[in-house]
């Protein structure tokens, strides 16, 4: 069963790559700024097409909607596309609260609000992997799948763990150890990607990064309640994602296609853009998630 699903998809992904070839003709919807509004907070995001239906594209930790700068103006043009810069990061409103993933959830729902989607993809990158499964627990109703890019499902340790993480960056050394951590995860990327990245995740506030960082330590957020919608994982291939962890994951996620790429590092969308278009797009077909018309 598991090799006919492998070959079913292995075919979506080459009808994929055609029309994404043909796709490379055409021109994308224009591409238009908005804000939200979550309480008192404004939320920014670029809406690319029309429709009730969107695929929604998370950033995670310290970085912002320009990381999926090489996605959304070519998936646009086979559905409606929206980027979200969640609170705190990049045009969004940055005041000094708790940045947890319940509030990132109810984020993007003013965002589908705001911009009158009713049902969404939502691919979530690292650190938005538990802010878009954040939002599956609140409105499961409005989430017809999931897309998992090299995040995780479940806790990578204990909180004195978290602790000795987080303690360097409450420090005066704050764009030090940023700096560190973003060329320790990108050494294969060009050096002109990695500093844009890198000027990307030091223009988060302080406050910000410790407060989502802190936010992971709730336990509540790894509830393994199943996820029934069909979900796509795209991992880079590293020791922390075992045999093990990939069972975990089929239990919680009956309906998962579940990838391990190799040679691309923990940002797999910059590293190998076409082939992940082609993996979301083959997806999207593959489980018949988006309307066939392009958006308009």
């Amino acid at each position: 069963m598991k090799l006919r699903r492998r070959l079913a998809f292995g075919i979506a992904v080459a009808e994929a790559c055609f029309h994404l070839t043909k796709l490379s003709m055409a021109q994308p919807p224009e591409a238009s700024s908005h804000f939200a509004r979550l309480d008192d907070i404004r939320v920014h995001y670029t809406n690319h097409g029309t429709g009730d239906f969107a695929l929604v594209l998370v950033h995670g930790w310290n970085c912002d909607e320009n990381v999926w700068k090489n996605q959304a103006p070519t998936l646009a043009k086979t559905t409606r596309v929206i980027t979200v810069d969640l609170p705190g990061h990049g045009l969004s409103d940055k005041p000094k609260i708790d940045y947890t993933m319940d509030l990132h959830a109810r984020a993007l729902d003013a965002v589908l609000q705001d911009a009158e989607v009713e049902t969404a993809v939502l691919v979530g990158h690292s650190n938005g992997t538990p802010v878009v499964r954040q939002y599956y627990r609140r409105y499961p109703e409005k989430v017809r799948g999931l897309v998992i890019v090299d995040g995780a499902l479940r806790p990578f340790g204990d909180a004195a763990m978290m602790e000795k993480f987080i303690a360097p960056l409450r420090g005066p050394d704050y764009s030090a150890i940023v700096t560190r951590f973003v060329e320790g995860m990108t050494a294969s990327m060009p050096a002109e990607e990695r500093e844009q990245l890198k000027t990307m995740m030091l223009a988060t506030p302080k406050h910000v990064a410790v407060s989502e960082m802190l936010a992971l330590l709730d336990p509540a957020l790894w509830e393994e309640n199943k996820i029934e919608v069909p979900v796509l994982m795209v991992m880079a291939k590293q020791p922390r994602w075992t045999v093990e962890y990939e069972a975990f994951v089929r239990r919680l996620a009956p309906k998962l296609d579940y990838q391990m790429w190799e040679g691309v590092s923990h940002f797999v969308m910059l590293d190998k853009p076409d082939e992940f278009k082609a993996a979301v797009l083959a997806f999207l077909a593959q489980n018949d998630l988006a309307p066939h018309e392009r958006a308009k």
